[in-house]
């Protein structure tokens, strides 16, 4: 019989970050961005997956949704191990599983490889922090890390409003209120109507999701409260367009113009696979200056964010590809893959040539780029 706990113990072990399940095939692990079947595990049946969710879900609100909406997020945990994000979805008539692990301990910026910068901007006294990126690119992890960091140095007041609840948090010097939807609260907008009233000094909000909680999230930045939240873009043009059309077009210059007066910084997050066979987050950060507050303000000029953000070395921006060439100046991302994942491989190339290093010589760059390519 298959064994969930005895898999998601075994997901840990071997590092990696999420388990599939899915009937008629072997649970499979992902590692490094890699996904593989776990050795000794035959093809799961539908009775497995079905057993695997009874297992994990206890809470009959939960189960209901699962029956009404054939699908559900919820968070699970072993003892002393991880804790556990979980969809559990059904296709083609089966139950399918995806768990995304969640360390018990949460790392410091430092320890993720993160820029100082990301510490400065946990230090605002109010404003909106967003943290953008695709699926898995470490989101939740960058956040935790900014949390903990206002947590073990200021005395404030923290709510999160979250789906699931991923990390824990205790408290320290600060107090946060960790709220989930669907357990604590009926969703993100029930919750922002009211987290005013409850006396915040920072509020996280999981995901930008519609209208309402993007206007509620700019109103409470704009009312003193430092607000962090997520939106699923790639870079800071795409994320200010991205909030903006949220709302019906007669709003745009409203909303551009809240956006401009509450906006902090934009960090931009993807995941690079590293020398050592890990990954490495890489951050483009925005933040926010006259020039941009004057480019977010025109529509005309949102599209040349990228261009500020490449001169802000000052303070503390740069452009994903500034921040993938630190990675391979510290020896932590190589060039083949550097080149795999640059925003513009022919600039990062000639950003490499001007570095003058050995083995960066045009030449050599072709080279690679062709061994990578055959």
């Amino acid at each position: 019989m298959f064994d969930i706990d005895n898999a998601l113990c075994t997901l840990v072990a071997s590092g990696g970050s999420d388990l599939h399940l899915k009937v008629e095939t072997p649970p499979m692990t992902r590692v490094d961005g890699d996904l593989c079947p776990i050795e000794d595990q035959p093809p799961l049946t539908a009775h497995d997956t079905e057993q695997a969710v009874s297992t994990m879900l206890q809470d009959p609100v939960k189960l209901n949704e699962l029956a009404e909406e054939f699908e559900v997020d919820f968070s699970y945990s072993i003892s002393g191990v991880a804790r556990f994000r979980v969809n559990a979805f059904r296709q083609r008539g089966a139950l399918s599983i995806v768990c995304r692990a969640i360390p018990v301990s949460i790392r410091s910026v430092s320890d993720l490889l993160l820029p100082p910068v990301i510490t400065d901007l946990s230090e605002e006294g109010r404003g909106i922090i967003l943290l953008t990126g695709t699926t898995g690119s470490g989101k939740s992890t960058t956040l935790a890390a900014m949390l903990d960091h206002i947590n073990h140095t200021m005395s404030k007041h923290i709510v999160t409003i979250e789906d699931p609840i991923e990390f824990l948090h205790v408290d320290k010097q600060s107090i946060i209120n960790q709220r989930e939807v669907g357990m604590d609260t009926l969703s993100f907008k029930h919750a922002l109507r009211r987290v005013l009233r409850q006396d915040p000094d920072v509020i996280l909000i999981g995901e930008m999701r519609d209208e309402e909680t993007v206007h509620t999230a700019l109103s409470a930045a704009e009312t003193g409260h430092l607000v962090l939240s997520t939106v699923h873009t790639v870079d800071a043009a795409e994320t200010v367009n991205r909030i903006i059309d949220f709302f019906p077009p007669h709003m745009h210059q409203q909303v551009r113009s809240m956006l401009a007066g509450t906006l902090k910084g934009v960090i931009s997050q993807r995941l690079v696979r590293a020398t050592d066979g890990g990954r490495v987050a890489t951050c483009e950060i925005m933040r926010m200056t006259g020039r941009v507050r004057d480019m977010i303000m025109d529509p005309l000029q949102t599209g040349r964010l990228t261009e500020v953000v490449s001169e802000g070395a000052y303070y503390g921006m740069q452009t994903f590809d500034q921040a993938l060439f630190q990675h391979v100046k510290a020896g932590r991302v190589d060039v083949a893959e550097a080149l795999k994942a640059a925003t513009s491989p022919h600039d990062f190339k000639l950003l490499l040539q001007a570095d003058g290093r050995k083995g960066t010589t045009m030449a050599d760059l072709e080279q690679v780029e062709e061994q990578r390519v055959a």
